[in-house]
């Protein structure tokens, strides 16, 4: 039950969109990093009052970027919803996943509208901006888990389903939640790194155990436990699923998967041993984005409706088509 493939030119716009996106993120974290959140003051969308600064500094000219990119993405997001809406059939799966990028972008812009204008941003060392950035991990998962979705069905993949899931169904929502808990644990742990930074790798095991250091230096911490547990899970489940629905989507998903959270693990092991510097900070978030994208493609794959399924030989009633 395949849908229609989506135009060349939607294609090519629909990776384009999500690789821009991911670059906005990055810079968003380069924002954060470089503590230039308040580089256009508490003003929103103005900068510093101004619509375009005159005499801006250099964390001025970082944020002030970072509006501009955003509200090119914003435009794209637009482009992307309207040109699907326009160009697909009522019920193609690319309209409901092009209307959700939007509606995801939108919420992204309105939580980095808040983080400016409620002042969670700079040397803010809150519970309330460890939240924030919660929230904001969370939001920008979900917009690039909905980008990746339209691209992946403008390719005239099969809709999904999720009813007579069984297994799979729990395996792939455990690793979806699972990844959502590490990257927030990485956003506060990012964070800390921001606000906290360590001279050295000693002293920073001494802040993570101190029982007087700052909140967010204990949780930090979890992070990395988090990260081997999670990625346990995923490895375990993107396998499992292999062997559910062995179709060669599945399994060039899972693959990728494997091979791609073995890395970031690995540039999680080198961000902490070089004690976060900015540039590996960004290299780890970029390769979370990839991970959670593959992670998405492999249950858009694996919840088919026409995937290949192992287990209805021993239970004919998961099988969907069996009404």
């Amino acid at each position: 039950m395949s849908t229609s493939v989506s135009s060349r030119a939607y294609r090519v716009f629909s990776w384009f969109t999500l690789a821009y996106t991911l670059a906005v993120v990055l810079w968003g974290a380069y924002v954060r990093a470089t503590k230039s959140g308040a580089g256009c003051g508490d003003h929103w969308p103005v900068c510093n009052g101004e619509v375009v600064p005159l005499a801006p500094s250099v964390q001025t000219l970082i944020e002030y970027t970072h509006r501009v990119t955003s509200g090119l993405a914003m435009v794209l997001a637009v482009v992307l919803c309207v040109w699907g809406l326009r160009a697909h059939a009522k019920g193609h799966p690319v309209r409901m996943a092009a209307a959700a990028s939007l509606f995801f972008m939108l919420t992204e812009a309105a939580v980095g509208a808040g983080l400016v204008l409620f002042k969670m941003v700079a040397d803010n060392e809150s519970i309330a901006r460890a939240f924030w950035m919660a929230v904001h991990l969370i939001n920008t998962f979900l917009l690039v888990g909905a980008m990746a979705l339209t691209s992946w069905w403008a390719e005239g993949r099969e809709r999904l389903t999720l009813k007579r899931q069984g297994l799979t169904g729990w395996l792939l929502a455990g690793s979806l939640v699972g990844l959502l808990v590490l990257g927030v644990s990485g956003a506060i742990a990012a964070l800390g790194d921001t606000l906290f930074p360590a001279t050295s790798l000693a002293e920073g095991l001494r802040q993570d155990l101190s029982p007087t250091a700052h909140v967010l230096l204990r949780l930090r911490v979890l992070h990395p436990v988090l990260a081997v547990v999670v990625g346990a899970l995923v490895v375990f489940s993107a396998g499992m699923v292999t062997r559910l629905r062995p179709s060669p989507a599945v399994r060039k998903a899972a693959w990728q998967l494997g091979v791609l959270y073995a890395v970031q693990l690995l540039a999680g092991m080198v961000n902490v041993v070089l004690l976060a510097p900015v540039w590996m900070q960004l290299v780890h978030l970029l390769l979370a984005d990839l991970v959670w994208v593959v992670l998405v493609r492999l249950s858009a794959a694996g919840l088919a409706l026409g995937a290949p399924r192992a287990d209805v030989k021993t239970r004919p009633d998961l099988d969907p088509s069996v009404a």
